[in-house]
């Protein structure tokens, strides 16, 4: 009886470790924003290279990318935007243009 008590509480912590791990490893997954980050770092170096026409929009799997010119405030702004479609979750990069 014993022997079978400990199988059983064995079985179920390997279970619960198994669950845990499982959704430690998904989240990463599904969190990782690398790839989006890096898109949006090179259309930054392509826009200040004059090499990206504006306003500029893209799909990258389930992001959507634009980068618009905008004034706000008096003053001119570059913003780099993706937004992922499913989670609605937001990056940006604002770059300031200097008034001469």
């Amino acid at each position: 009886m014993e022997t079978l008590v400990a199988t059983v509480l064995i079985v179920v912590v390997f279970m619960v470790a198994s669950m845990v791990l499982n959704t430690l490893f998904s989240n990463s997954i599904s969190q990782n924003d690398q790839a989006i980050r890096q898109e949006l770092l090179e259309l930054q170096y392509r826009y200040e290279h004059q090499i990206l026409i504006l306003p500029y929009y893209a799909e990258m799997g389930t992001w959507q990318l634009e980068v618009t010119e905008t004034n706000w405030k008096g003053k001119d702004k570059t913003v780099f935007r993706a937004v992922h479609g499913p989670s609605q979750r937001e990056m940006e990069i604002t770059l300031e243009h200097a008034t001469n």
